[in-house]
């Protein structure tokens, strides 16, 4: 019998159930998957709480996977019994099996293991989204990311520095810095001890950056802004304190003629072929070693809510993966 971990109703880590659950065979367009690795993300948090309401209850959280196809169903044509999956951006990965739409899944390359495949999908495809397509990081662009420690913060780290960038991180202790630094960020700033801003201007001789990635929300807005040099982009993907309440557009004119940007994955991997472009595009700089994925943290699928804890803690780096 399959099992999932569900949200009966909203709440703390909690509410989240270890249920025995049915997963029935794949219809049109689906295949059915033994899950070998889930990862866990800030956006399971959003889901289990509400801030992201769902259609209905009980429903299990969970936004990416790692597998293998256990059964096609009809008009299935690219994928096959036995192959080796992943994906991000469907709802439903904490369970051992499930069915999934199979244009939502992309074949794992040989060199690549399950767990580092789920540890990736969701944070690592929002890396290359926000540094190659919100904003065309390159040699000369110098950038701020915030809570440059966690799952996405380290790839991104990686990543700048293979792309010629200036990353300035930020982080809340002297060790997670160390462990930014140490993943190819070019400065560090503990923001627990300085001030974030005037660090950023200190770093950039008082020119500000070309782009400000904040996953943080609340408590790093606006001060994000003043990072910026004229006409940056202030790129928002994440709340993890909480929502920016609404604010008055005028303060973009203010701060020198800003933009400012809510993407989301599943905007720029919408259509399959950049879904598939995304993904690949991930899967070669980890091959190469451009990019290393650092599963610091695996629970037992059943411990979903410890690890939820953890995360909602700050006691977590890199990436967490749970398994079934």
């Amino acid at each position: 019998m399959a099992h999932a971990i569900r949200v009966h109703k909203y709440g703390g880590p909690e509410v989240l159930q270890w249920d025995e659950v049915e997963v029935g065979t794949p219809g049109q367009g689906q295949v059915k998957l033994k899950h070998h690795a889930i990862g866990v993300n800030f956006i399971d948090v959003y889901l289990r709480t509400g801030l992201y309401p769902q259609p209905s209850f009980p429903f299990a959280p969970g936004m990416e996977g790692a597998g293998e196809v256990t059964a096609v169903g009809p008009g299935v044509t690219d994928l096959k019994v036995g192959d080796r999956v992943a994906y991000a951006g469907a709802a439903g990965s904490y369970s051992t099996e499930r069915l999934i739409p199979a244009d939502k899944v992309v074949k794992i390359p040989d060199g690549i293991d399950y767990k580092t495949a789920a540890g990736m999908m969701l944070q690592g495809m929002t890396v290359r989204y926000l540094l190659r397509k919100t904003y065309k990081v390159g040699p000369g662009t110098t950038l701020l990311m915030h809570a440059a420690a966690g799952g996405i913060g380290l790839i991104a780290c990686q990543w700048a520095k293979h792309l010629g960038a200036t990353l300035i991180g930020t982080a809340g202790t002297d060790e997670k810095c160390k462990l930014a630094l140490a993943h190819g960020a070019t400065h560090c700033i503990n923001y627990s001890k300085e001030k974030f801003v005037d660090r950023v201007k200190e770093i950039t001789g008082g020119k500000g950056c070309d782009v400000v990635y904040d996953s943080i929300g609340k408590d790093t807005f606006p001060a994000s802004l003043d990072c910026l040099k004229p006409l940056g982009l202030f790129v928002t993907f994440g709340n993890a304190s909480g929502p920016i309440e609404a604010f008055n557009a005028g303060i973009l004119a203010a701060k020198g003629s800003l933009y400012m940007t809510r993407p989301t994955l599943n905007t720029y991997t919408a259509a399959r072929a950049d879904l598939v472009e995304t993904a690949n595009d991930l899967f070669d700089v980890v091959k190469k070693g451009a990019v290393k994925i650092a599963v610091n943290h695996t629970y037992p699928l059943k411990d979903a809510g410890q690890a939820h804890r953890d995360l909602e803690g700050r006691k977590t780096t890199g990436s967490i993966v749970l398994l079934p």
